[in-house]
């Protein structure tokens, strides 16, 4: 709100303000002004800064500056940061650094990579590296928030542009636990634990599914994909799809998507990432043991099993209740800015699953909503970071039995 943040005239008020640095700090990209002229060059460092810590994660920062201050960690600290890691790599310290040392280095990479390009196209050299680093850490972090009034739809057939940030997202949303496993066993799949294969096979079957609908859902469209030329076209497709995971680019104009690529876009949006990492979402591990637990049902077992691994009946709870809680967060959310607002059903659910899977993906409605839909997204955007390891981990410290056990009783399903 400060007046060096903001070319507005004294400053902006609370809730533009608030919006953003939730957003920020939240890693999910929605806005409600334009972050490139709204903001001077302190605001977007602000901002920047707030991507960064976000994508460390609350509890992990904290504990950095616990440990730099007073050398040690509660005992409440190391099991949440220990729920939120799902770790076994030894010290809290160690685990952190590597955290730290890991995002620096994929941001550092991808921003000199978009630093020499924007070097080509022209920028100067300061210019070209502020760019160049903003750019990197909110791909990375998987927040979505970009220094053009379009976001990056002038850079839509650039390889040299959209291909970094698409790995830097796609690395950003495998979650800290698998790119740790992949830095010392990486051609060694025999030695990878259950969660980096279902979060290395869900990541590769949700981008090509992804990709495959946005591509061939708007192929022909002339307002999105159907004006560029088929490489462009295919990069605009793929590049689109990845956002998704929880990031919020654009290289087309996401108001001109069809209901059908907006609706299938839903579906990967509410999915998220990998644990554990800057993506939002229910995770991808969830949708594993959701599905594990369907096809055992149907196949007449008492177990679920993923690559030949039992799943605990601990983890399907949370996986449901999980899931349970996040399906009627956003039913409840979307329900209410429709009696708020005259936007349809369609843009409505894709801004709620944007704010919960912490995207930032928008069909342009986000600035236009009324404060109290504004404040729900805000709203949406801290649980949507926040809630659902909250509930895991709730559950993962809840007594596994209890001394009273009450009369079975067996109602009929389905």
């Amino acid at each position: 709100m400060m007046p060096m943040s903001t070319v507005h005239p004294g400053g902006l008020p609370l809730l533009p303000a608030l919006f953003t640095a939730t957003s920020a700090l939240c890693v999910t990209g929605l806005t409600i002004v334009d972050t490139s002229s709204y903001w001077t060059v302190f605001g977007k460092v602000v901002i920047a800064s707030l991507i960064q810590v976000g994508g460390f994660g609350v509890m992990s920062f904290a504990t950095i500056l616990g440990q730099a201050v007073v050398r040690r960690a509660n005992l409440n600290a190391n099991l949440v940061t220990a729920a939120e890691r799902r770790s076994s790599m030894g010290g809290m310290g160690v685990l952190l650094r590597r955290v730290v040392l890991v995002s620096f280095a994929v941001e550092g990479v991808v921003a000199a990579v978009l630093t020499g390009r924007f070097l080509t196209l022209g920028y100067s050299f300061s210019r070209a590296i502020c760019h160049g680093v903003f750019h990197a850490i909110s791909a990375f972090n998987n927040a979505g928030f970009a220094l053009y009034p379009d976001n990056l739809t002038r850079f839509a057939g650039d390889w040299w542009i959209c291909v970094p940030l698409m790995c830097a997202i796609i690395i950003g949303g495998l979650g800290f636990p698998v790119i740790f496993q992949l830095r010392h066993n990486l051609f060694k799949p025999h030695r990878w634990n259950l969660n980096t294969r279902m979060v290395l096979a869900g990541t590769t079957a949700l981008l090509l599914g992804s990709s495959l609908l946005v591509t061939a859902f708007e192929w022909s469209n002339p307002r999105t994909l159907g004006s560029l030329d088929n490489s462009s076209a295919i990069l605009a497709g793929i590049f689109q799809a990845v956002q998704t995971r929880t990031t919020g680019f654009n290289s087309i104009d996401i108001s001109a998507m069809s209901d059908s690529t907006l609706f299938a876009m839903d579906m990967f949006m509410f999915i998220g990432g990998g644990p554990a990492g800057t993506a939002g979402g229910i995770k991808i591990t969830t949708l594993f043991v959701l599905l594990a637990t369907v096809f055992s049902v149907i196949r007449g077992r008492n177990d679920a099993s993923v690559f030949g691994k039992a799943i605990s009946p601990n983890v399907i709870r949370q996986a449901i209740t999980v899931v349970m809680l996040s399906f009627g967060l956003v039913a409840t959310a979307t329900l209410a800015i429709l009696l708020l607002t005259d936007f349809n059903l369609s843009e409505t659910l894709f801004e709620v699953l944007s704010a919960f899977g912490t995207v930032g993906l928008s069909t342009g409605i986000t600035p236009l909503l009324n404060s109290p839909s504004q404040i729900i997204l805000i709203s949406l955007m801290i649980v949507g970071r926040l809630g659902p390891i909250t509930v895991a981990t709730a559950l993962a410290f809840a007594p596994a039995s209890s001394a009273i056990s009450l009369p079975i009783e067996r109602p009929i399903i389905g």
